[in-house]
Protein backbone atom coordinates (compact mmCIF):
# COMPACT_ATOMS: atom_id res chain seq x y z
CA UNK A 1 0.00 0.00 0.00
CA UNK A 2 1.35 3.45 -0.73
CA UNK A 3 0.50 5.38 2.57
CA UNK A 4 -1.68 5.02 5.89
CA UNK A 5 -4.12 6.73 7.21
CA UNK A 6 -5.58 7.15 10.72
CA UNK A 7 -9.28 8.17 11.24
CA UNK A 8 -9.35 10.06 14.72
CA UNK A 9 -11.96 11.84 16.21
CA UNK A 10 -14.25 12.00 19.63
CA UNK A 11 -17.00 9.49 19.90
CA UNK A 12 -19.85 9.06 17.92
CA UNK A 13 -18.80 11.49 15.10
CA UNK A 14 -19.13 8.58 12.29
CA UNK A 15 -15.85 7.54 12.02
CA UNK A 16 -16.44 3.58 11.76
CA UNK A 17 -19.20 4.78 9.53
CA UNK A 18 -16.23 6.28 7.26
CA UNK A 19 -13.93 3.22 7.85
CA UNK A 20 -16.81 1.11 6.31
CA UNK A 21 -17.59 3.58 3.32
CA UNK A 22 -13.70 3.53 2.49
CA UNK A 23 -12.74 -0.55 2.79
CA UNK A 24 -16.33 -1.39 0.95
CA UNK A 25 -18.02 -3.57 2.95
CA UNK A 26 -19.42 -3.55 6.69
CA UNK A 27 -16.51 -4.16 8.40
CA UNK A 28 -16.63 -2.16 12.03
CA UNK A 29 -19.51 -2.62 13.99
CA UNK A 30 -21.64 0.76 13.77
CA UNK A 31 -24.28 1.95 16.75
CA UNK A 32 -25.78 5.39 17.71
CA UNK A 33 -24.24 4.56 21.23
CA UNK A 34 -21.33 6.44 21.75
CA UNK A 35 -18.07 4.49 22.36
CA UNK A 36 -18.93 1.43 19.87
CA UNK A 37 -14.98 0.74 18.47
CA UNK A 38 -12.73 0.72 20.99
CA UNK A 39 -9.74 -1.48 19.65
CA UNK A 40 -7.84 -0.10 16.85
CA UNK A 41 -8.87 -1.86 12.88
CA UNK A 42 -6.32 -1.89 10.15
CA UNK A 43 -7.70 -3.15 6.59
CA UNK A 44 -7.23 -2.24 2.64
CA UNK A 45 -9.16 0.56 1.27
CA UNK A 46 -9.64 2.44 -1.94
CA UNK A 47 -10.81 5.94 -2.53
CA UNK A 48 -11.23 5.98 -6.45
CA UNK A 49 -7.69 5.54 -7.62
CA UNK A 50 -5.81 5.67 -4.26
CA UNK A 51 -4.79 2.28 -2.75
CA UNK A 52 -3.81 2.48 1.11
CA UNK A 53 -4.16 1.79 4.49
CA UNK A 54 -7.11 2.86 6.78
CA UNK A 55 -7.34 2.38 10.79
CA UNK A 56 -9.91 2.99 12.59
CA UNK A 57 -9.62 4.09 16.34
CA UNK A 58 -11.77 4.45 19.64
CA UNK A 59 -13.23 7.92 20.20
CA UNK A 60 -10.87 10.23 21.74
CA UNK A 61 -11.68 10.62 25.51
CA UNK A 62 -10.08 12.80 27.95
CA UNK A 63 -9.81 10.33 30.95
CA UNK A 64 -6.97 8.41 33.49
CA UNK A 65 -4.63 6.56 31.58
CA UNK A 66 -5.49 3.14 33.84
CA UNK A 67 -9.15 3.96 32.90
CA UNK A 68 -10.73 1.83 30.05
CA UNK A 69 -11.13 4.94 28.17
CA UNK A 70 -7.48 6.36 28.82
CA UNK A 71 -6.49 2.95 27.30
CA UNK A 72 -8.31 2.97 24.54
CA UNK A 73 -6.86 6.21 23.86
CA UNK A 74 -3.38 4.37 23.68
CA UNK A 75 -4.17 3.01 21.39
CA UNK A 76 -5.59 5.92 19.04
CA UNK A 77 -1.88 7.64 20.09
CA UNK A 78 -0.22 4.51 18.70
CA UNK A 79 -2.00 4.90 15.34
CA UNK A 80 -1.53 8.49 15.12
CA UNK A 81 2.37 7.20 15.40
CA UNK A 82 2.26 4.78 12.54
CA UNK A 83 -0.46 7.10 10.01
CA UNK A 84 1.32 8.66 7.38
CA UNK A 85 -2.01 11.03 7.08
CA UNK A 86 -4.77 11.55 9.64
CA UNK A 87 -8.52 12.00 8.99
CA UNK A 88 -9.68 14.32 12.25
CA UNK A 89 -13.60 13.64 12.24
CA UNK A 90 -15.94 16.33 13.64
CA UNK A 91 -19.91 16.25 13.98
CA UNK A 92 -20.81 19.13 11.46
CA UNK A 93 -24.42 18.41 12.51
CA UNK A 94 -23.66 19.06 16.18
CA UNK A 95 -20.91 21.50 15.89
CA UNK A 96 -17.53 21.93 17.69
CA UNK A 97 -17.14 20.51 21.11
CA UNK A 98 -14.14 21.82 23.82
CA UNK A 99 -12.83 17.83 23.45
CA UNK A 100 -12.87 18.27 19.43
CA UNK A 101 -10.11 21.34 20.28
CA UNK A 102 -8.46 19.49 22.73
CA UNK A 103 -7.70 16.40 20.44
CA UNK A 104 -6.66 19.25 17.30
CA UNK A 105 -4.38 20.07 19.52
CA UNK A 106 -2.78 16.17 20.07
CA UNK A 107 -3.22 15.74 16.40
CA UNK A 108 -1.24 19.11 15.36
CA UNK A 109 1.32 18.35 17.74
CA UNK A 110 2.05 14.77 16.04
CA UNK A 111 3.22 16.90 12.89
CA UNK A 112 1.39 14.83 10.58
CA UNK A 113 -0.74 15.65 7.19
CA UNK A 114 -4.21 15.98 8.74
CA UNK A 115 -7.12 15.87 6.28
CA UNK A 116 -10.06 17.98 8.29
CA UNK A 117 -13.39 16.24 7.67
CA UNK A 118 -16.86 17.57 8.56
CA UNK A 119 -19.13 14.58 8.84
CA UNK A 120 -23.02 14.60 9.00
CA UNK A 121 -22.58 17.57 6.49
CA UNK A 122 -26.31 16.32 5.15
CA UNK A 123 -27.96 17.67 7.75
CA UNK A 124 -29.66 20.69 7.29
CA UNK A 125 -28.74 22.58 10.23
CA UNK A 126 -24.81 21.51 9.21
CA UNK A 127 -23.59 24.73 7.87
CA UNK A 128 -23.03 26.27 11.01
CA UNK A 129 -21.02 22.73 12.35
CA UNK A 130 -18.90 23.45 8.90
CA UNK A 131 -18.20 26.96 9.27
CA UNK A 132 -17.19 26.26 13.00
CA UNK A 133 -14.92 23.63 12.14
CA UNK A 134 -12.17 26.82 10.47
CA UNK A 135 -11.41 27.12 14.18
CA UNK A 136 -9.93 24.40 14.68
CA UNK A 137 -6.89 25.60 12.41
CA UNK A 138 -6.79 22.51 10.52
CA UNK A 139 -7.01 23.57 6.69
CA UNK A 140 -10.49 23.75 4.85
CA UNK A 141 -13.32 21.48 6.31
CA UNK A 142 -14.23 18.96 3.83
CA UNK A 143 -17.93 18.53 4.02
CA UNK A 144 -18.65 14.87 4.14
CA UNK A 145 -21.59 12.41 4.83
CA UNK A 146 -20.16 9.26 5.60
CA UNK A 147 -23.52 7.30 5.50
CA UNK A 148 -24.69 8.51 2.34
CA UNK A 149 -21.69 8.62 0.54
CA UNK A 150 -21.68 12.38 -0.48
CA UNK A 151 -18.58 14.10 -0.66
CA UNK A 152 -16.39 11.52 -1.27
CA UNK A 153 -14.99 12.84 -4.51
CA UNK A 154 -13.49 16.10 -2.46
CA UNK A 155 -12.30 13.75 0.36
CA UNK A 156 -9.84 12.15 -2.68
CA UNK A 157 -8.54 15.62 -3.34
CA UNK A 158 -8.18 16.72 -0.27
CA UNK A 159 -5.79 13.27 0.32
CA UNK A 160 -3.87 14.00 -2.23
CA UNK A 161 -3.33 17.67 -1.97
CA UNK A 162 -2.36 16.73 2.10
CA UNK A 163 0.50 14.11 0.74
CA UNK A 164 1.32 15.21 -2.70
CA UNK A 165 0.59 13.54 -6.11
CA UNK A 166 3.63 11.14 -6.17
CA UNK A 167 2.95 9.80 -2.31
CA UNK A 168 -0.46 9.11 -2.68
CA UNK A 169 -0.51 8.15 -5.88
CA UNK A 170 2.23 5.80 -5.26
CA UNK A 171 1.33 2.23 -6.70
CA UNK A 172 -0.20 0.04 -4.01
CA UNK A 173 -0.56 -3.78 -4.11
CA UNK A 174 -3.95 -4.47 -5.79
CA UNK A 175 -3.60 -8.42 -5.20
CA UNK A 176 -4.15 -7.94 -1.56
CA UNK A 177 -8.10 -8.22 -1.70
CA UNK A 178 -7.79 -10.81 -4.33
CA UNK A 179 -5.48 -12.81 -2.28
CA UNK A 180 -7.70 -12.45 0.54
CA UNK A 181 -11.39 -13.34 -1.35
CA UNK A 182 -9.04 -16.72 -2.81
CA UNK A 183 -8.54 -17.46 1.13
CA UNK A 184 -11.71 -17.41 2.54
CA UNK A 185 -12.58 -20.90 1.56
CA UNK A 186 -16.48 -22.15 2.39
CA UNK A 187 -17.04 -25.44 4.31
CA UNK A 188 -16.01 -28.65 2.52
CA UNK A 189 -13.60 -28.18 -0.53
CA UNK A 190 -14.53 -30.78 -3.22
CA UNK A 191 -12.27 -33.09 -3.94
CA UNK A 192 -11.36 -33.30 -8.10
CA UNK A 193 -10.21 -37.03 -8.36
CA UNK A 194 -10.87 -39.20 -4.68
CA UNK A 195 -8.68 -41.92 -5.58
CA UNK A 196 -5.78 -39.77 -6.16
CA UNK A 197 -3.15 -40.72 -3.43
CA UNK A 198 -1.65 -37.08 -3.83
CA UNK A 199 -2.19 -35.36 0.41
CA UNK A 200 0.45 -33.27 0.01
CA UNK A 201 0.06 -30.62 2.56
CA UNK A 202 0.33 -27.50 1.59
CA UNK A 203 1.77 -24.73 4.01
CA UNK A 204 2.06 -21.71 1.07
CA UNK A 205 -1.72 -20.37 1.82
CA UNK A 206 -2.49 -17.93 4.90
CA UNK A 207 -3.83 -19.85 7.82
CA UNK A 208 -6.70 -18.14 9.35
CA UNK A 209 -7.51 -18.30 12.47
CA UNK A 210 -10.54 -16.84 15.24
CA UNK A 211 -10.24 -16.84 19.13
CA UNK A 212 -13.65 -17.18 20.51
CA UNK A 213 -14.93 -17.92 24.22
CA UNK A 214 -16.90 -16.50 27.13
CA UNK A 215 -16.10 -12.70 27.93
CA UNK A 216 -12.91 -12.72 30.22
CA UNK A 217 -12.18 -15.59 29.48
CA UNK A 218 -8.53 -13.65 27.82
CA UNK A 219 -8.65 -13.78 24.37
CA UNK A 220 -7.43 -10.67 23.86
CA UNK A 221 -4.38 -11.21 26.48
CA UNK A 222 -3.87 -14.52 24.34
CA UNK A 223 -3.36 -12.70 20.92
CA UNK A 224 -1.21 -10.21 22.11
CA UNK A 225 1.03 -12.66 24.08
CA UNK A 226 1.30 -14.52 20.71
CA UNK A 227 2.22 -11.84 18.27
CA UNK A 228 4.71 -10.08 21.06
CA UNK A 229 3.01 -6.78 21.33
CA UNK A 230 0.08 -4.91 23.29
CA UNK A 231 -1.57 -4.24 19.47
CA UNK A 232 -5.79 -5.35 21.29
CA UNK A 233 -7.12 -3.87 24.03
CA UNK A 234 -7.23 -5.63 27.44
CA UNK A 235 -8.32 -5.06 30.86
CA UNK A 236 -10.14 -6.45 33.94
CA UNK A 237 -13.02 -5.70 32.46
CA UNK A 238 -15.68 -8.35 31.09
CA UNK A 239 -16.93 -7.89 27.38
CA UNK A 240 -13.73 -5.09 26.31
CA UNK A 241 -13.70 -6.35 22.73
CA UNK A 242 -16.44 -5.43 20.54
CA UNK A 243 -15.46 -6.06 16.99
CA UNK A 244 -13.75 -8.84 15.52
CA UNK A 245 -10.67 -7.54 14.86
CA UNK A 246 -8.32 -8.93 12.40
CA UNK A 247 -4.37 -9.35 13.27
CA UNK A 248 -1.44 -10.05 10.55
CA UNK A 249 1.09 -12.05 11.99
CA UNK A 250 3.49 -15.15 11.19
CA UNK A 251 4.93 -17.99 12.69
CA UNK A 252 8.02 -20.22 12.07
CA UNK A 253 7.30 -18.57 7.96
CA UNK A 254 3.86 -18.96 8.04
CA UNK A 255 1.77 -15.92 7.43
CA UNK A 256 -1.41 -15.91 9.91
CA UNK A 257 -4.65 -13.87 10.21
CA UNK A 258 -5.75 -14.33 13.85
CA UNK A 259 -9.11 -13.10 14.60
CA UNK A 260 -10.12 -11.61 18.43
CA UNK A 261 -13.58 -11.91 18.60
CA UNK A 262 -16.18 -10.63 21.23
CA UNK A 263 -16.73 -12.83 24.44
CA UNK A 264 -20.05 -14.86 23.93
CA UNK A 265 -22.35 -15.14 26.69
CA UNK A 266 -25.84 -16.93 26.93
CA UNK A 267 -28.64 -16.00 24.25
CA UNK A 268 -30.63 -15.21 27.11
CA UNK A 269 -28.01 -12.80 28.63
CA UNK A 270 -27.95 -10.72 25.80
CA UNK A 271 -30.13 -7.88 25.96
CA UNK A 272 -28.90 -4.66 24.27
CA UNK A 273 -28.15 -4.38 20.40
CA UNK A 274 -24.52 -3.48 20.54
CA UNK A 275 -23.74 -6.55 22.27
CA UNK A 276 -26.06 -8.77 19.43
CA UNK A 277 -24.24 -7.11 17.12
CA UNK A 278 -20.14 -8.17 18.75
CA UNK A 279 -22.09 -11.61 18.80
CA UNK A 280 -23.03 -11.64 15.26
CA UNK A 281 -19.37 -10.09 14.31
CA UNK A 282 -17.83 -12.98 16.04
CA UNK A 283 -20.42 -15.66 14.61
CA UNK A 284 -19.29 -14.40 11.15
CA UNK A 285 -15.18 -14.40 12.19
CA UNK A 286 -15.97 -18.21 12.67
CA UNK A 287 -17.82 -19.50 9.68
CA UNK A 288 -14.52 -17.81 7.65
CA UNK A 289 -11.50 -19.53 9.80
CA UNK A 290 -9.77 -22.49 9.20
CA UNK A 291 -8.71 -23.30 13.15
CA UNK A 292 -10.92 -22.03 15.90
CA UNK A 293 -9.47 -21.58 19.04
CA UNK A 294 -11.52 -22.06 22.15
CA UNK A 295 -10.49 -20.35 25.15
CA UNK A 296 -11.24 -21.45 28.19
CA UNK A 297 -10.70 -19.93 31.48
CA UNK A 298 -8.82 -22.73 33.96
CA UNK A 299 -10.20 -21.66 36.72
CA UNK A 300 -14.26 -21.92 35.65
CA UNK A 301 -13.67 -24.55 33.00
CA UNK A 302 -16.59 -26.24 30.65
CA UNK A 303 -19.49 -24.06 31.42
CA UNK A 304 -22.88 -24.69 29.51
CA UNK A 305 -21.56 -22.07 27.45
CA UNK A 306 -18.11 -23.03 26.73
CA UNK A 307 -20.14 -26.44 25.28
CA UNK A 308 -22.66 -24.54 23.44
CA UNK A 309 -19.99 -22.15 21.77
CA UNK A 310 -17.66 -25.67 21.12
CA UNK A 311 -21.15 -27.84 19.28
CA UNK A 312 -21.77 -24.03 17.22
CA UNK A 313 -18.01 -24.43 15.98
CA UNK A 314 -18.31 -27.99 15.39
CA UNK A 315 -21.39 -27.59 13.20
CA UNK A 316 -19.65 -25.00 11.13
CA UNK A 317 -17.36 -27.76 9.81
CA UNK A 318 -14.27 -25.79 11.23
CA UNK A 319 -11.39 -27.35 13.15
CA UNK A 320 -11.65 -26.58 16.94
CA UNK A 321 -8.39 -26.31 19.32
CA UNK A 322 -8.91 -25.74 23.15
CA UNK A 323 -7.19 -23.91 25.31
CA UNK A 324 -7.11 -23.69 29.13
CA UNK A 325 -6.38 -20.34 29.88
CA UNK A 326 -4.82 -18.74 33.58
CA UNK A 327 -2.83 -21.56 33.87
CA UNK A 328 -1.00 -19.61 36.61
CA UNK A 329 -3.87 -19.44 39.02
CA UNK A 330 -4.45 -23.63 38.89
CA UNK A 331 -2.47 -24.73 42.16
CA UNK A 332 -1.87 -28.31 41.15
CA UNK A 333 -1.70 -28.34 37.27
CA UNK A 334 -1.28 -32.30 37.33
CA UNK A 335 -4.09 -33.21 38.53
CA UNK A 336 -6.50 -30.65 37.21
CA UNK A 337 -5.37 -31.21 34.09
CA UNK A 338 -5.69 -34.65 33.91
CA UNK A 339 -9.63 -34.08 35.45
CA UNK A 340 -9.91 -31.39 32.23
CA UNK A 341 -8.58 -33.74 29.59
CA UNK A 342 -10.78 -36.75 30.78
CA UNK A 343 -13.81 -33.96 30.79
CA UNK A 344 -12.99 -33.22 27.23
CA UNK A 345 -13.55 -36.50 25.90
CA UNK A 346 -16.44 -37.26 27.97
CA UNK A 347 -18.44 -33.91 26.96
CA UNK A 348 -17.33 -33.01 23.20
CA UNK A 349 -17.51 -36.98 21.87
CA UNK A 350 -17.88 -35.59 18.39
CA UNK A 351 -14.39 -34.24 17.89
CA UNK A 352 -12.94 -37.27 19.88
CA UNK A 353 -9.09 -36.55 20.43
CA UNK A 354 -9.29 -32.75 20.23
CA UNK A 355 -6.23 -30.52 20.95
CA UNK A 356 -6.32 -29.26 24.56
CA UNK A 357 -2.83 -27.55 25.94
CA UNK A 358 -2.82 -25.48 29.10
CA UNK A 359 -1.67 -21.84 28.43
CA UNK A 360 -0.98 -18.44 30.71
CA UNK A 361 -1.37 -15.76 28.06
CA UNK A 362 -0.35 -13.86 31.31
CA UNK A 363 3.29 -15.11 31.40
CA UNK A 364 3.20 -16.80 27.92
CA UNK A 365 3.64 -20.13 29.14
CA UNK A 366 2.68 -23.13 26.87
CA UNK A 367 2.11 -20.72 23.67
CA UNK A 368 4.04 -22.58 21.49
CA UNK A 369 2.45 -25.71 22.39
CA UNK A 370 -0.61 -24.40 21.54
CA UNK A 371 0.84 -23.23 18.15
CA UNK A 372 1.98 -26.53 17.50
CA UNK A 373 -1.65 -28.29 18.83
CA UNK A 374 -2.94 -25.87 15.72
CA UNK A 375 -0.67 -26.77 13.02
CA UNK A 376 -1.36 -30.70 13.70
CA UNK A 377 -5.33 -29.42 13.71
CA UNK A 378 -4.91 -27.89 10.51
CA UNK A 379 -3.06 -30.64 8.51
CA UNK A 380 -5.56 -33.15 10.13
CA UNK A 381 -8.57 -30.96 8.99
CA UNK A 382 -6.99 -30.63 5.38
CA UNK A 383 -6.34 -34.65 5.32
CA UNK A 384 -7.66 -36.92 2.16
CA UNK A 385 -7.78 -40.67 1.85
CA UNK A 386 -8.11 -42.18 -1.18
CA UNK A 387 -11.24 -44.88 -1.99
CA UNK A 388 -8.64 -47.62 -2.60
CA UNK A 389 -7.28 -47.31 1.20
CA UNK A 390 -11.22 -46.67 2.09
CA UNK A 391 -13.19 -49.71 1.00
CA UNK A 392 -9.86 -51.85 1.75
CA UNK A 393 -10.91 -50.36 5.23
CA UNK A 394 -14.84 -51.01 4.69
CA UNK A 395 -14.03 -54.61 3.99
CA UNK A 396 -12.40 -55.13 7.52
CA UNK A 397 -14.93 -53.28 9.20
CA UNK A 398 -18.05 -55.04 7.76
CA UNK A 399 -16.67 -58.34 8.78
CA UNK A 400 -15.90 -57.75 12.18
CA UNK A 401 -19.42 -55.60 12.57
CA UNK A 402 -21.89 -55.55 9.88
CA UNK A 403 -24.69 -53.57 9.10
CA UNK A 404 -27.84 -54.64 11.82
CA UNK A 405 -31.15 -56.09 10.08
CA UNK A 406 -34.12 -53.91 10.10
CA UNK A 407 -37.59 -55.23 9.76
CA UNK A 408 -36.04 -58.62 9.06
CA UNK A 409 -33.73 -57.31 5.69
CA UNK A 410 -30.20 -56.71 7.00
CA UNK A 411 -28.76 -53.59 5.27
CA UNK A 412 -25.92 -54.07 2.98
CA UNK A 413 -22.84 -51.44 2.53
CA UNK A 414 -21.37 -51.03 -1.44
CA UNK A 415 -18.33 -48.35 -1.14
CA UNK A 416 -17.02 -45.72 0.29
CA UNK A 417 -15.43 -42.77 -1.23
CA UNK A 418 -14.10 -38.98 0.39
CA UNK A 419 -15.76 -36.10 -1.69
CA UNK A 420 -14.25 -33.11 0.69
CA UNK A 421 -12.05 -31.71 2.85
CA UNK A 422 -11.75 -28.94 4.79
CA UNK A 423 -13.42 -31.04 6.94
CA UNK A 424 -13.23 -34.52 5.84
CA UNK A 425 -16.47 -35.62 4.31
CA UNK A 426 -17.25 -39.20 3.38
CA UNK A 427 -20.06 -40.90 1.25
CA UNK A 428 -20.96 -43.99 1.98
CA UNK A 429 -23.61 -46.07 -0.74
CA UNK A 430 -26.19 -48.73 1.17
CA UNK A 431 -29.09 -50.13 0.16
CA UNK A 432 -31.66 -48.15 3.06
CA UNK A 433 -30.04 -45.11 3.87
CA UNK A 434 -32.90 -43.68 5.99
CA UNK A 435 -33.09 -46.53 8.00
CA UNK A 436 -29.70 -46.90 8.98
CA UNK A 437 -29.24 -46.64 12.89
CA UNK A 438 -27.32 -43.38 14.03
CA UNK A 439 -25.46 -45.54 16.34
CA UNK A 440 -23.92 -47.56 13.40
CA UNK A 441 -22.73 -44.67 11.60
CA UNK A 442 -20.79 -43.38 14.61
CA UNK A 443 -19.55 -46.55 14.79
CA UNK A 444 -18.41 -46.22 11.09
CA UNK A 445 -17.04 -42.09 12.07
CA UNK A 446 -14.98 -43.23 14.96
CA UNK A 447 -13.45 -46.21 13.28
CA UNK A 448 -12.34 -44.13 10.20
CA UNK A 449 -10.99 -41.21 12.52
CA UNK A 450 -9.02 -43.85 14.45
CA UNK A 451 -8.10 -45.87 11.52
CA UNK A 452 -6.79 -43.34 9.07
CA UNK A 453 -5.61 -40.74 12.32
CA UNK A 454 -8.01 -38.16 12.16
CA UNK A 455 -8.27 -36.98 16.10
CA UNK A 456 -10.04 -33.88 16.85
CA UNK A 457 -11.92 -32.74 13.81
CA UNK A 458 -15.48 -32.79 12.72
CA UNK A 459 -15.93 -35.67 10.14
CA UNK A 460 -18.98 -35.42 8.10
CA UNK A 461 -20.49 -38.44 6.46
CA UNK A 462 -23.67 -39.43 4.06
CA UNK A 463 -25.70 -41.94 3.26
CA UNK A 464 -26.57 -42.45 -0.56
CA UNK A 465 -28.31 -45.37 -2.30
CA UNK A 466 -27.33 -46.13 -5.89
CA UNK A 467 -30.63 -45.78 -8.30
CA UNK A 468 -31.87 -49.66 -9.40
CA UNK A 469 -31.64 -49.81 -12.76
CA UNK A 470 -34.53 -52.70 -13.32
CA UNK A 471 -36.98 -50.30 -11.42
CA UNK A 472 -38.64 -48.76 -14.31
CA UNK A 473 -38.71 -51.93 -16.37
CA UNK A 474 -40.70 -53.71 -13.37
CA UNK A 475 -43.34 -50.61 -14.04
CA UNK A 476 -43.32 -51.22 -17.49
CA UNK A 477 -44.57 -54.58 -16.92
CA UNK A 478 -46.74 -53.65 -14.60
Amino acid sequence: MSFKAAIIGRPNVGKSTLFNRLVGRKLALVDDTPGVTRDRRIHAAKLYDLAFDVIDTAGFEDAPAASLPGRMRAQTEIAIEEADVIFFVVDAKAGLIPDDRTFANIVRRSGKPVVLVANKAEARNAQGGLLEAWELGLGEPVPLSAEHGIGIPDLRDAVVEALGKERALGTGDEDDNEALAASEVLIGEDITDPDSENTAYDESKPLRIAVVGRPNAGKSTLINALIGEERLLTGPEAGITRDSISVDWTWQDRQMKLFDTAGMRRKSKVQEKLERLSVSDGLRAIRFAEIVIIVLDATIPFEKQDLQIADLIIREGRAPVIAFNKWDLIDNPQQVLAELREKTERLLPQVRGIQAVPVSAETGRGLDRLMEAVMRTHKVWNSRVSTGRLNRWLEGILAYHPPPAVAGRRLKIKYVTQAKTRPPGFVVSCSRPDVMPQSYVRYLVNSLREAFDMPGVPIRMALRTSDNPFANRARKRN
